[in-house]
């Protein structure tokens, strides 16, 4: 008798938004229709419904008993690094004999970027405009933003690596919030820097309310500078290379031994401003819609073992 593969866990951030919300919910069903043989379920850490754990508990009246969860998310900020591995340890305790694995962030992967490639072509209108056509163009590539200064910089690195060799005139970085410089910041410094032609670029999934603050602030920057030409991107969105890079990020998950971003990560290393934080002990993220099983302090968990170990 062969053993099943073990299923797919999705972890989401969770938003405001029910379009955001739905479209997480049709990219799980869709990975399900792609993967017959694949036992897939999805929930959120926050704001939306169904929460990780309900996920976690469809799976196991599946008779599922192993799975490896995959944070659906471009950067690893507080939610990968501590909300998701807390809400997986506290699912174990109250499903004894499940076991997991867990995945990387999505991070700046080359598929994600060839996406954000296409979209400033679209944004730009069309993809027949020939390569030196981008040399007068910046990107404003704008983040969600975080507390976590190893999070801000992967927004960064993936502006770095999306100006690699693509010929655009540069790719300089904005947060939505929670993190400077802000939007209205950030096209200024590409005006100061010279820029022509400006598309704004958001670092996100789906889209969402903080997407379509992106999109409002662009607007209402480019209002009051006329003399300037901006234009919005769209989302990444539920494309194919998304798809296939949760796949696998979960087929790298079930092999082997998986490192996060530690080398910088406030919760193990001493950084300015964030002493505090070094050995912090993380807890599950609480979720309106759960259950509450979970209010008996268990979940509280030493971040250098869940941040090292729980993947």
């Amino acid at each position: 008798m062969t053993t099943p593969q073990p299923a797919l866990l999705i972890a989401g951030h969770g938003t405001r938004d029910d379009g955001g919300a739905e479209a997480f919910r049709d990219f799980v069903r869709e990975l399900g229709r792609r993967h017959p043989d694949l036992t897939v379920a999805g929930g959120f850490i926050e704001l939306s419904p169904p929460p990780l754990g309900e996920a976690v508990t469809e799976l196991v009246e599946k008779g599922v008993r192993r799975f490896a969860a995959v944070p659906l998310m471009l950067v690893s900020a507080g939610h990968a690094k501590g909300d998701i591995p807390a809400a997986l340890a506290r699912e174990k305790e109250r499903h004894p004999g499940i076991s997991y694995t867990y995945g990387r962030p999505l991070g700046p992967h080359p598929s994600l970027l060839n996406v954000l490639e296409r979209r400033l072509d679209q944004a730009l209108g069309g993809s027949e405009r020939s390569p030196g056509d981008r040399s007068d163009v910046t990107v404003l590539l704008v983040g969600r933003g975080s507390t976590d200064p190893d999070a801000n910089a992967e927004v960064y690195k993936a502006a770095r690596l999306l100006w690699e060799g693509r010929g655009y005139a540069g790719v300089e970085t904005a947060f939505v919030s929670l993190a400077a410089p802000d939007v209205p910041s950030g096209l200024d410094r590409c005006v100061r820097l010279g820029a022509k032609r400006i598309v704004v670029l958001p670092y996100f999934l789906f889209t969402g309310i903080l997407p379509d603050r992106v999109r409002q602030q662009t607007e209402g920057w480019a209002a009051a500078h006329p003399e300037v030409e901006v234009r919005s991107a769209d989302v990444i969105g539920p494309e194919p290379e998304l798809l296939d890079l949760v796949m696998e990020r979960y087929q790298e998950a079930l092999k082997g031994d998986l490192r996060m971003n530690c080398d910088s990560c406030v919760y193990r290393i001493a950084l300015p401003g964030f002493e505090d934080k070094v050995g912090l002990p993380q807890q599950p993220h609480f979720h309106p819609d759960d259950d509450g099983h979970h209010h008996h302090g268990h979940g509280h968990h030493h971040h250098g073992s869940t941040h090292s170990h729980a993947h």
